[in-house]
């Protein structure tokens, strides 16, 4: 039988436009589950574990625990219906969509340069808590009348050179700069997972402590209810809002990843690993400090515990999350990073093809950082701005939207009863604590 030759096509194939924004992903599906566990877990549990046990003080002990699991809850939620909108947006599952893109599909250029904007907003913030928690356990702060000393201080006593300034400036030059030169967040697994460990040794040490001083009588019994005369209540439900913010890196995690479709059962063991860690810090950090719980607990930690060791153990608290604090800031910066670079070169190649715009954008936005990191009073003022604006439309109201717009026509009944009460918690706690700011501002009962 003659075989008939196959014709041959000689049209040339179009190639992508060069300034397309198509993300090239250099070697993308070869991250495993375990990777993207610790990457996923240290996005969240960075400076929500030192300001939770301040916001448990505020709402009581149980109240408090409770609320912190409702939050992990709706944030599994809240990942699901982003997860499940890439999902069905494309054959294949986000492995190349950030969570900008995702929006932008169903609410065009205005809705992409909002979440981005958001997203900005948020990390910046992020950075800049993380950069103010070390200031304060390496070199102190004070609260009213207390100066609570920082490691470093307390060690060489007060030098030039253990300012906060210099030490942070530092931090920047010989640790931040080396870990955030990475162009993939998988690189950083390694990091995550020592990061997480840390957070780990934090809890452990504080649990031991606190069980010893409740044996002995020591311990400060908290409070298992709020004061509801308090104003100051309202402004917790920011800061447990933004402890559990990772939206944002859910995309870059699951692009990396050899199975995508693993990305739910990810989310599920790092939320149940981050909110263990949460409730555990904040138990103990309460037991131990009680009313006297400071809106960073670390920095309550600058004193000898009265138990054998006691000094040698606050030291080691203090260093060890100090560290896992220093290993953080590059998974949130990387997102950072990628969503600046996106807002103002929406055209250009993937950054991670363009050295130079890729350091100048490194430099540039840690500069801010380190900036932000001086001027800023306290975490908690940074918590709740961020947890009564971008957080809430990060966490909630985007995804919500994503799922009330439906543009796959894949929404259930329970998807949209769940999405307008997550639209409603979202607005009514933003505007609830920011008055409560106001308020408390203006009145003359700032905490």
């Amino acid at each position: 039988m003659a075989v008939l030759p196959q014709k041959i096509d000689m049209k040339p194939h179009p190639r992508p436009h060069p300034t397309s924004r198509t993300p090239l992903i250099v070697g993308a599906g070869a991250a495993s589950p375990s990777g993207a566990v610790f990457n996923l877990s240290t996005t969240i549990v960075g400076a929500g574990i030192m300001a939770l046990p301040a916001a448990v003080k505020a709402l009581g002990l149980i109240p408090g625990l409770l609320a912190i699991a409702a939050a992990a809850r709706l944030t599994e939620s809240s990942i699901q219906m982003i997860v499940r909108s890439g999902r069905v947006s494309s054959p294949k599952p986000a492995a190349a969509a950030s969570y900008a893109d995702l929006v932008g599909e169903s609410f065009g250029s205005a809705g992409k340069a909002l979440t981005r904007a958001c997203v900005v907003l948020n990390n910046l913030g992020m950075l800049v808590v993380y950069m103010i928690i070390l200031g304060d356990v390496m070199s102190g702060t004070s609260s009213e009348t207390t100066h609570h000393t920082g490691v470093i201080e307390g060690w060489y006593g007060p030098q030039w050179w253990t300012s906060r300034t210099f030490l942070l400036l530092f931090t920047t030059l010989f640790v931040f700069a080396p870990l955030i030169s990475f162009k993939r967040v998988d690189s950083l697994r390694y990091t995550s997972a020592l990061s997480v460990a840390l957070a780990f040794v934090f809890v452990a040490i504080t649990a031991i402590v606190a069980v010893v001083k409740l044996f002995d009588g020591t311990a400060s019994m908290p409070r298992l209810l709020p004061e509801m005369v308090d104003w100051n209540l309202f402004t917790t439900v920011p800061v447990l809002i933004t402890s559990f913010v990772c939206h944002y890196s859910i995309h870059p995690i699951e692009s990396e990843l050899r199975d995508p479709g693993q990305m739910m059962r990810i989310v599920r063991v790092s939320l149940t690993l981050c909110t263990s860690v949460y409730m555990a810090t904040s138990l103990f950090g309460v037991l131990l400090f009680g009313e006297g719980t400071l809106d960073d607990v670390l920095a309550n930690f600058d004193v000898d515990l009265d138990i054998p060791l006691g000094a040698l153990l606050s030291d080691v608290v203090r260093v060890s999350y100090a560290a896992h604090l220093m290993l953080v800031f590059p998974i949130v910066f990387y997102s950072l990073r990628q969503n600046v670079d996106g807002f103002l070169f929406p055209r250009a190649v993937p950054l991670a093809q363009d050295k130079q715009r890729f350091f100048a954008t490194t430099a540039f936005l840690m500069a801010l950082a380190f900036l932000g990191a001086n001027y800023v009073p306290s975490i908690w003022d940074a918590f709740q701005f961020m947890g009564a604006t971008t957080s809430v439309v990060i966490g909630f109201i985007l995804p919500a939207a994503l799922t009330l717009r439906d543009v796959h026509g894949v929404t259930t009944k329970n998807d949209r009863i769940l999405s307008w009460f997550m639209i409603f918690l979202a607005v009514s706690t933003s505007f609830v604590a920011i008055s409560s700011d106001v308020y408390a501002f203006f009145g003359g009962r700032r905490a």
